[in-house]
């Protein structure tokens, strides 16, 4: 799965420090280098971890809807969704498609662009000004 360019120096470091070694190593590790159970991994590591950087008490699941909910604002589709969370199901994917006044306007400014482009290319006017003329002719 391509991952965004800006982070893969953050992740190459990760994966030099703390990662276990091998195709098969595991990514994230306790101190001692042994699998993180949910439980341990919470309480000792998430918690702590998120209190030194003074951020707010968010469950690690939140990652992985914020990042399919960025993916969707930056324009992927439900099928694209779908694929970069390993789901079959349009109606999990569905959870991510938030709306926004912001998106709102950027769609609103995507589609001035294009009719303007294509009537522009076309040397038309549209049906309304075309119908004001005639109606002016009259």
């Amino acid at each position: 799965m391509p991952i965004p360019e800006v982070i893969v120096p953050v992740i190459q470091w990760h994966l030099s420090c703390f990662a276990q070694p091998g195709d098969d190593g595991l990514v994230f590790t306790s101190p001692d280098g042994k699998y993180l159970h949910h439980s341990n991994f919470r309480l000792r590591f998430w918690l702590p971890a998120l209190n030194a950087a003074g951020l707010p008490a968010v469950h690690f699941h939140d990652l992985r809807h914020t990042g399919n909910t960025l993916a969707a604002t930056a324009g992927a589709t439900l099928r694209e969704l779908m694929d970069r969370m390993g789901h079959d199901s349009e109606r999990a994917a569905m959870i991510y498609l938030h709306g926004s006044d912001a998106r709102q306007h950027q769609i609103a400014d995507t589609l001035s662009k294009l009719t303007r482009d294509a009537l522009r290319r076309a040397g038309q006017r549209t049906g309304t000004q075309r119908a004001r003329n005639r109606k002016q002719a009259s």
